[in-house]
């Protein structure tokens, strides 16, 4: 019997491609009657970063309930030192992203975290899917805007809804993932979509061509850090500094002629310059007459 593995983030992203399999899954996981998820589209997995020094983040799935509400799915199969600390400022940057510079608190959403995790994160007596809100010593909420699911799929089930997507999760071949779908309706769909992957045959060599990608790339980027340094750094200050111009309250424009003036800038103390300038200036006239930019 052949086996396979729907642990790895690119199988994870493909099953949620089905607007189905990703209904059912917030049903199940959120306790939500799958007659009230009218839609649920898929959003850019990428966080905004506004700031050369902020992290890039990237998601797993990111997914958009109809009233506005964005769950993050992520799947992590190796336990990290610092997991909590990195999922709750992944969860911080997805309930700012989509606030831009000016607009009202009113535009913030609510966010959802929902984290598969192939480790044990808390100790075995504590049950396998944990929920986390805000709230006081004494239980009172304080908002339901943020909301953290820890799925843990090595703990003894509890027989809970979610029980069969941590079975679907941990089977080994499609034997297994079948006999989740004859046990429960509900999950045929998403056994189905296995199925159409044609996991048995292609994923041993998919899963192998993944991981050495990602050791080629650790390779790579070893290889070419100090290089890349340089270059990462001018084109992080010029975009830093043409960020920085098109965000003034004046909201003058910033023109071609300029805008290619100041990516053509070779020299880096120029830039670190042009950037302390673009962030005093109250608008782009005044930081072109700062640095004595023709018109």
């Amino acid at each position: 019997m052949e086996k396979f593995s729907l642990k790895a983030d690119f199988v994870v992203k493909e099953l949620f491609a089905h607007e189905p399999v990703r209904k059912q899954f917030l049903s199940d996981v959120l306790r939500i009657p799958v007659a009230q998820i009218k839609s649920v589209r898929l959003a850019n997995p990428f966080l905004r970063k506004l700031l050369r020094r902020q992290k890039q983040g990237i998601l797993d799935v990111v997914m958009v309930l109809n009233d506005g509400t964005k769950v993050d799915v992520e799947m992590q199969v190796d336990a990290q030192k610092h997991w909590t600390k990195r999922s709750l400022y992944y969860l911080g940057k997805m309930y700012t992203d989509d606030l831009m510079i000016g607009e009202n608190y009113s535009k913030l959403r609510r966010c959802v975290s929902i984290s598969l995790l192939d480790f044990i994160l808390f100790p075995a007596k504590q049950t396998y899917h944990n929920i986390y809100r805000l709230r006081d010593e004494a239980g009172r909420e304080l908002t339901d805007l943020w909301e953290v699911h820890i799925i843990e799929l090595g703990k003894e089930l509890t027989g809970s809804a979610v029980d069969d997507w941590i079975r679907l999760f941990n089977a080994k071949s499609q034997e297994e993932a079948d006999m989740i779908a004859i046990k429960n309706e509900n999950m045929r769909e998403a056994v189905e979509v296995v199925r159409e992957m044609g996991l048995i045959r292609t994923m041993r060599w998919i899963y192998d061509d993944y991981w050495k990608a990602k050791r080629d790339r650790w390779a790579r980027d070893e290889y070419v850090r100090d290089e890349g340094i340089a270059i990462g750094l001018k084109k992080g200050r010029v975009e830093d500094i043409l960020r920085l111009l098109e965000s003034k309250e004046a909201k003058e424009a910033v023109t071609e002629r300029l805008a290619e003036r100041i990516r053509s800038e070779e020299d880096e103390e120029t830039l670190k310059r042009w950037l302390l300038s673009a962030a005093k200036a109250e608008s782009v006239k005044q930081f072109m007459e700062l640095e004595r930019f023709d018109k």
